[in-house]
């Protein structure tokens, strides 16, 4: 028995590289998208990573420095490719037989609308396509709770049978990423087993530049204001044993959300702040100044062609009080949660 790496996503990362891992009798698992931390468990695979651009390895490599496993990175082969370049995927689904598809283009900037249909709906569609041709077994797609449904009047939590409105108004990336699962439903209509994961926001550490790491950066650099918003939160390590196991049962054709906990935005910022020990953000940005900000970000984006940081829906997105259930993996996988507060304790303590 060997105890090798099982691959723990981080999907709030700009890029759309990605990773597969292959065991000793041929049996292989596919990972779309950037390496964010590891847990060993005991299974028989080796590993093959496939990367887009080659300083993302080395933004790989310094993860794995940070948890002193080099030895674990050394034994990986990378390999060069894209979900958007058919060519090349070709090689990499040979003795495929599960598929976890986690890249993605993350961005509320307009300008990127085109680009998010671009990777996150038709790279999808192209990584459907191989799974249906090559005869795979199982695909897991990490969509994300902005494809979620909209509540009705009567109303008061998302789950994951509350309906999509097409009638409301929905960021380009949610749009995307909606658009994204309607391509798994294809496979699934086609006769391939899947499973989608819809996370809330995802902690870990490991890259402060990007993802959620920006928010945390920001903070520890002073970060002023805060929003009374709140949304669904859940830790990277929870991402990765809900999708494992969900991958390694029998359960096909159904999607579940992954979060811990609804969390108000100042109440996190707090344990972040206290987590760090520096100053608590202590000015509520209310919608009126959220406006006013949002508004001069688009025409200092618009003059510099710079990427806009926070855009309409981003600020729509910290005002919004949305609030998700997590019953039914709860229920499903008999599981539980990290505790939020407690893990970014655990993890961003400054010592």
């Amino acid at each position: 028995m060997i105890f090798v790496v099982v691959i723990t996503i981080d999907l709030l990362h700009l890029q759309n590289d990605f990773s597969y891992r292959r065991n000793r009798f041929s049996r292989r698992a596919f990972i779309t998208s950037f390496i964010r931390k590891w847990r060993k468990r005991s299974c028989n695979l080796s590993q093959e990573t496939i990367y887009r651009k080659k300083n993302n390895i080395q933004k790989t490599k310094s993860l794995f420095q940070r948890y002193n496993k080099l030895a674990l990175f050394d034994a990986i082969e990378w390999v060069h490719a894209d979900i958007l370049d058919v060519p090349s995927l070709e090689h990499a689904f040979v003795n495929i037989t599960k598929v976890y598809h986690c890249a993605a283009l993350i961005s509320f900037d307009p300008k990127d609308e085109n680009l998010l249909r671009k990777i996150n709906i038709e790279g999808t569609a192209n990584m459907v396509n191989f799974c249906l041709a090559k005869g795979v077994q199982k695909l897991c797609y990490v969509s994300s709770v902005a494809a979620l449904g909209d509540l009705a009047a009567h109303e008061t939590i998302i789950t994951e049978e509350t309906e999509w409105n097409p009638e409301k108004h929905h960021s380009d990336y949610a749009i995307s990423k909606y658009g994204a699962e309607m391509e798994i439903w294809r496979a699934q209509q086609e006769g391939l087993n899947v499973i989608i994961v819809n996370p809330g926001v995802i902690i870990g550490p490991g890259f402060p530049n990007q993802g959620s790491g920006q928010l945390i950066k920001k903070i520890n650099d002073g970060l002023l204001f805060y929003t009374s918003g709140s949304t669904g939160f859940v830790a990277v390590d929870d991402v990765v044993k809900n999708m494992y196991q969900l991958m390694e049962s029998d359960i096909s054709g159904e999607r579940f959300i992954l979060i811990a906990e609804n969390i108000v935005f100042k109440t996190l910022f707090d344990t972040i702040a206290d987590t760090l020990k520096v100053k608590r953000p202590s000015v509520e940005a209310k919608p009126f100044i959220m406006g006013i900000t949002w508004r001069l970000y688009w025409v200092f984006s618009l003059f510099t062609q710079k990427t806009n940081h926070l855009s309409k829906d981003t600020a729509r997105s910290f005002l919004s009080k949305d609030h998700y259930s997590n019953n039914k993996i709860k229920t499903t996988l008999n599981t539980s949660f990290l505790d939020i507060h407690q893990y970014i304790k655990e993890r961003f303590t400054v010592n």
